[in-house]
């Protein structure tokens, strides 16, 4: 296994390029078995999530070539209808492949999910929504079967604006007979990137970034070229990396519009955020204030994946942060190794209470999910001494080479097995 070694409390200054979003490239991939002929994806980051999402479409049939930031799917010979527990169980978001499956297929064979242990993620959205488009749908020994032999369009209202729903329903309504209207759509800026993927494909969706999605069915979807959005939490991760470090940071081909929350939290801290077309530049303060009481909500709200990141950055204010998450219940799992580093925080229910100390000292910690690995890093960076991350594993499905970034701004960071 991999670990980070991090000699904190030195500054980070640097440019740096931000890598193509996650939770976007996801379930476009998983779109592209639905068109007839190649796609060609551009500005895929190097993730293992990404990784495991390839492994999906070769299972499924599918020819994958990846060269640089580049991945290519042929599905013309997609064969197979089913995804093996063994796929589904590393990752959570593979659901999103059902949807997909269903609209190709007509019916569909996958496991219960998998993914970070972050808490309850029920899946029970995705499939209500799917049942009201016309899918039968089984659920034995850990399994979900589905059959749509006559889908047809509906309106479906989610009683929570879930994301992998949305898209999820998207992915198996844009070939369906008649149009389907989804109220309560999540608003991420990543389902108006996969609205926008579909579109160019020959798909008829609008209102995507909106609570109400509108989608007209289609007989084909065709192969297209297209490039993925930069990633907005990676993006605020590095922010809060030269908050942490004192160092002025600029991002390049950045979506500020995407981050209105993040920065506004950033700029309650102090520091100063600029934006240059598509640059976003902190300059960091020069002490750190705590920022009051902040509320992961659904976009555009405050998002549950940056909370920890930003919690370890309060760790390094003066005075008191307050975290609620709203999400998530189980997303405060890095604290305790917060506080093997000397933090002050305190836990009721859902609810953190960070007093700043600023004096956070280097110790072996393990990250236990993606964004609470990231944390760790932040708080290496604050830290006094050196800093040892165990289970890199879990922050490489989200960061690209996130110890080369950072080094590359002056960060004394390692990785070693």
């Amino acid at each position: 296994m991999s670990k980070l070694i991090i000699d904190g409390n030195k500054k980070m200054e640097g440019e740096i390029e931000v890598q193509g979003a996650k939770n976007a490239v996801l379930p476009i991939l998983a779109a592209t078995i639905l068109s007839e002929g190649k796609n060609v994806i551009h500005n895929c980051p190097r993730l293992s999530d990404v990784d495991k999402t390839i492994e999906v479409l070769k299972n499924l049939g599918c020819k994958v070539v990846r060269y640089k930031d580049c991945i290519e799917v042929d599905a013309h010979d997609i064969s197979s209808y089913t995804i093996p527990e063994e796929l589904m169980r590393q990752m959570r978001s593979s659901i999103v492949f059902l949807g997909a499956i269903i609209a190709k297929f007509g019916k569909a064979e996958v496991s219960m999910p998998g993914g970070c242990e972050i808490g309850v993620r029920p899946i029970d959205l995705h499939l209500k929504a799917l049942r009201q488009l016309g899918v039968e749908i089984t659920e034995s020994h850990g399994y979900i079967h589905c059959v749509s032999e006559n889908p047809q369009g509906a309106k479906i209202h989610l009683d929570f604006p879930s994301v992998g729903a949305t898209e999820n329903t998207m992915l198996a309504a844009c070939m369906t007979e008649g149009t389907t209207i989804i109220e309560n759509a999540a608003r991420e800026p990543e389902i108006e990137e996969l609205q926008n993927f579909l579109n160019r494909m020959g798909a008829r969706i609008s209102g995507a970034g909106g609570d109400t999605i509108v989608i007209d069915g289609v007989r084909k979807l065709y192969g297209v070229e297209y490039s993925i959005m930069p990633d907005r939490i990676v993006s605020a991760t590095y922010l809060a990396c030269g908050a942490a470090s004192k160092g002025t940071v600029v991002l390049k081909k950045a979506k500020a519009s995407h981050m209105g929350a993040m920065i506004n939290v950033l700029e309650g801290m102090g520091n100063k955020i600029y934006v240059e077309g598509d640059k976003v530049i902190l300059t960091p303060a020069k002490k750190l204030t705590g920022v009051g009481t902040v509320k992961t909500m659904p976009y555009p709200g405050f998002p549950t994946d940056i909370q920890s990141p930003f919690m370890a950055l309060a760790t390094g204010c003066e005075g008191t942060s307050i975290f609620v998450e709203n999400i998530f219940e189980n997303r405060f799992r890095h604290i305790e190794e917060l506080v093997r580093m000397g933090a002050d925080i305190k836990i009721d229910g859902r609810v953190a209470v960070v007093i700043g100390t600023g004096k956070l000292t280097g110790a072996k910690v393990v990250a236990k999910e993606l964004r609470g690995g990231a944390a760790l890093v932040i708080a290496g960076l604050l830290a006094e001494g050196k800093t040892e991350i165990e289970n890199v594993h879990y922050i490489d499905r989200g960061y690209e080479s996130i110890e080369n970034v950072l080094a590359s701004c002056g960060v004394d960071i390692k990785r070693r097995e």
